[in-house]
């Protein structure tokens, strides 16, 4: 698979909202973004509150901006504010350190795009991200060690 599809995509965030479903989670809201950091699907559940869309795209833009998951960049966050600051800077805004954005991989290890998650908490929307990109068949990078 050289691209993510609509229907993989699609794939994904279902396989998200059902991992949440299974875990009991507050409303999700499940960004599915390609390689080039274009949003091919979003998902919100009802109930999920006003910013979560921009919340989920932020955490899988980070995540293709920087070719880590956004778990790295929320340690990035902490230990060097200043290039987090300049990296909002120039990415206008649009770069949220919190753990929920997961890069996408193919099995020959090639970034294909990144789901973000936001609604519960950062660890649970990370855990529903992973589930989902390995529910269907894809390899899911959080930037820790399985």
């Amino acid at each position: 698979m050289s691209a993510l599809t609509l229907k993989i995509a699609t794939q994904l965030a279902s396989q998200a909202l059902n991992a949440g479903r299974t875990l009991s989670t507050a409303p999700l809201t499940i960004a599915v973004l390609d390689s080039g950091g274009h949003l091919i699907t979003l998902q919100r559940e009802d109930g999920a509150s006003l910013l979560r869309p921009q919340i989920a795209i932020g955490k899988a833009w980070g995540a293709i901006a920087l070719g880590k998951g956004s778990r790295l960049l929320a340690l990035d966050a902490q230990q060097r504010p200043a290039f987090i600051a300049a990296l909002n800077s120039l990415g206008q805004g649009s770069v949220v350190p919190a753990p929920g954005g997961v890069l996408i991989r193919d099995r020959e290890g090639v970034v294909l795009g990144a789901i973000g998650i936001s609604g519960d908490t950062s660890d649970i929307d990370e855990q529903c991200a992973i589930t989902a990109i390995e529910g269907v068949g894809l390899l899911a990078d959080a930037g820790v060690p399985a």
